[in-house]
């Protein structure tokens, strides 16, 4: 279990886990193609007895410790802790000594610390492999933004034999210092992209009459998706569409010929995610049809809904709780970003925790949040995860699911 001592030998490590998170902070990479972070990870770790195998399909591996304590009796568990380790298209505005040297690229969401600390629990469980029995599978993943890359590292088989129990971590540099948070069901949302475009007929705008314009459709379509989530749709189990984006037209004298829509469509549960799907397109292919228009609808799925399992809650509140005075956070409810360690979790009962790194004693509430330019990290904090990672996998290993 985490306790005092797992703490202290991690904060020990506080060099070595600051130092690998700085060298893959100033050397972002991006998608399912993350070379150079992954050999950093390798190197870090190059002296501990880890079996790795390499994905197939992208950068991703998995490093594996066997414990060598006998088992008394049943077979011995298996756990996965993961880690993520792409970055986002952006610039990087924090001014920091070890800001991305690449334009374009910043580790804005946090996956250089949630690498570094996995390699720091990698080392930690090493240093213990004669108190446990059984396996740490320590999952280093690319394309968390967007790419899949949880789903591309199961199709590799990566993932088989199958762990019994899955763990992960993602920092909140806007949550109060060192503590831990999570809750049972839903944590976060399914994530999908929606276009829609509005087909009409172009022409002159002093003579709308001769056209048929895309643009009053689109708007009405727009208007309609709302009244559809707040009449349809229970409000206790959260749907969200949002559009971001409303392309028509080139001049301000010309009415376009078609109207394009984007955005995002966020569910808490399969049922609504499907049911979602089914009323948009019906909402927006009717609406135009009544103006004498078409509508093509897309649907571009992203990651499922995470659905954390409720033992694994208890089991991580436990392991958190024996540590910084207890301190950890049940969620009141989810949180409607979306994360693909949920493809890990439709095949293995698990959870993932939030850590809040803002800095000690900050407001924190109005500091930076992931994806903004101006991130920053309080790196005091990541020893408090890379003990929560180990203290989960050991507690597992020794015990199971809790009652």
């Amino acid at each position: 279990m985490l306790h005092e001592t797992l703490l202290a030998d991690a904060r020990a490590l506080s060099d070595t886990i600051i130092s690998l998170r700085r060298a893959i902070h100033a050397e972002p990479e991006l998608g399912l193609d993350t070379p150079a972070t992954l050999s950093k990870a390798r190197e870090a770790l190059a002296d501990l007895p880890l079996e790795w195998r390499e994905a197939t399909s992208c950068t991703g591996a998995i490093a594996t410790l066997k414990g060598t304590k006998t088992t008394r009796s049943g077979a011995p568990l298996r756990v996965l802790l993961r880690g993520d380790m792409d970055a986002l298209p952006m610039e990087e505005a924090t001014g920091l000594p070890f800001a991305s040297r690449l334009p374009g690229r910043m580790h804005a969401c946090g996956h250089d610390t949630h690498t570094a600390m996995l390699a720091g629990a990698a080392r930690l469980l090493c240093a213990k492999r004669a108190d446990f029995a059984g396996e740490v599978q320590f999952m280093f993943q690319p394309g968390e933004e967007g790419f899949h890359g949880a789903r591309h590292m199961i199709a590799d088989g990566l993932l088989d034999p199958a762990p019994d129990a899955a763990f992960a971590l993602h920092i909140m540099p806007n949550s109060r210092h060192g503590v831990l948070a999570s809750r049972p069901g839903a944590l976060m949302a399914a994530a999908d992209q929606l276009e829609i475009t509005v087909k009409g007929n172009g022409g002159h705008a002093s003579m709308p009459h001769h056209a048929v314009d895309p643009v009053p459709v689109a708007a009405e379509i727009i208007t309609a998706l709302q009244a559809l989530v707040t009449r349809r749709f229970n409000a206790a189990d959260a749907v969200v569409v949002t559009i971001t984006q409303l392309e028509a037209g080139s001049a301000h004298n010309v009415i376009a010929d078609d109207a394009m829509l984007k955005g995002t469509m966020r569910t808490l549960s399969s049922e609504n995610r499907t049911a979602l799907h089914q009323a948009v397109a019906r909402l927006a292919e009717n609406i135009a049809a009544a103006h004498g228009l078409h509508a093509e609808v897309k649907i571009i799925e992203g990651f499922p809904v995470t659905l954390n399992d409720p033992r694994a809650v208890t089991l991580g509140a436990a392991v958190a709780q024996a540590a910084a005075g207890g301190a950890f956070e049940r969620l009141a409810s989810p949180i409607m970003g979306a994360e693909d360690f949920s493809y890990v979790l439709e095949q293995v009962p698990g959870a993932m925790f939030f850590l809040g790194v803002a800095e000690e004693g900050a407001d924190w509430q109005h500091c930076c949040g992931i994806h903004s330019s101006r991130m920053m990290v309080d790196e005091t904090a990541l020893p408090v995860g890379t003990a929560f990672l180990a203290g989960c996998a050991l507690r597992f290993l020794a015990e199971g699911w809790p009652a």
